[in-house]
C-alpha cells in the first residue's frame, strides 16, 4: 500500500480512487484520494474522463479495489493499478 502510493505521487496526471462507502471515506481517507464507491463505478467519468489515465485504487482491505480493478478494466481504462487496503497505510489521512 504505501509502495502504491508513493508510485501514485510519481505518476503525473494519476487519480487516487478510494471505492469504499462515503461514511468509510468520511470517517478517514488518504490525502488527495476521489470517492467512487464500488455500486458506483459508472460515476468514473467524474473524476476520470480520460481512459489512459493513470488510476491507483484503494479500499479498506484491497477485496474491493481488487473487484474494482477488474471492472475499470472491462470498463476500458488501460492504466489501473490496485494499491490495496488503507488498513496497511502508515501515512497520513484526512476526515
Amino acid at each position: 500500500m504505501n509502495q502504491g502510493i508513493e508510485e501514485y505521487k510519481r505518476t503525473d496526471d494519476a487519480v487516487l480512487l478510494d471505492v469504499r462507502t462515503p461514511q468509510e471515506y468520511q470517517e478517514g481517507h488518504i490525502p488527495e484520494s476521489k470517492n467512487v464507491p464500488l455500486q458506483q463505478l459508472d460515476n468514473i467519468a467524474s473524476v476520470a474522463k480520460n481512459k489512459d489515465i493513470p488510476l491507483f485504487v484503494y479500499c479498506y482491505s484491497g477485496s474491493r479495489s481488487r473487484q474494482a480493478t477488474g471492472i475499470l478494466q472491462r470498463m476500458g481504462y488501460s492504466k489501473v493499478n490496485n494499491i490495496g487496503g488503507i488498513a496497511a497505510y502508515s501515512g497520513k489521512v484526512e476526515k
